[in-house]
């Protein structure tokens, strides 16, 4: 399951990605925005980010129109590491190294094709496991250390 969050910005981008889900028979829920009324992209973030710490979801994919803000604010809850893809390469590495678990799409930046491949090879990566999950445990322990 697939938490799909979007401000104003990414609206248009993520009604797109819920037809490419609908034809692949991908399930996913969507957790906002609903129209491309001006709205603030914190809010989608923590809604699937809260997705998936809550287990009702698996991974998330959140979209404004540059990545960076939900990929901030995202990252600022435990156990969520999201990261920006701008190609395939870039998500088949956060993915395979980091086990990126919400996927961050800069929709001014990128096509619905784009972001479809993105998010195709993003889906098909696994992890690799071995000595990056080294790492995700350093991180796990900066999170718990740091995170109040």
């Amino acid at each position: 399951m697939i938490a799909l969050g979007s401000d104003h910005g990414g609206f248009k981008m993520k009604e797109e990605i819920k037809k490419y889900f609908d034809e692949k028979e991908i399930k996913y829920k969507d957790y906002g925005c609903f129209s491309e009324e001006r709205t603030d992209y914190p809010i989608y973030a923590e809604k699937v980010a809260k997705a998936i710490q809550e287990k009702q979801c698996d991974l998330g994919i959140v979209i404004c129109k540059s990545g960076a803000g939900m990929t901030v604010a995202a990252n600022k809850f435990k156990g969520i590491r999201c990261a920006l893809a701008i190609n395939e390469d870039m998500a088949r590495n956060s993915k395979a190294d980091d086990d990126i678990n919400v996927l961050s799409i800069p929709a001014e930046y990128l096509t619905v094709s784009q972001v479809i491949a993105i998010i195709r090879v993003w889906i098909a990566t696994e992890f690799k496991k071995g000595r990056y999950e080294d790492r995700l445990l350093m991180i796990e322990n900066i999170e718990n250390r740091e995170m109040k």
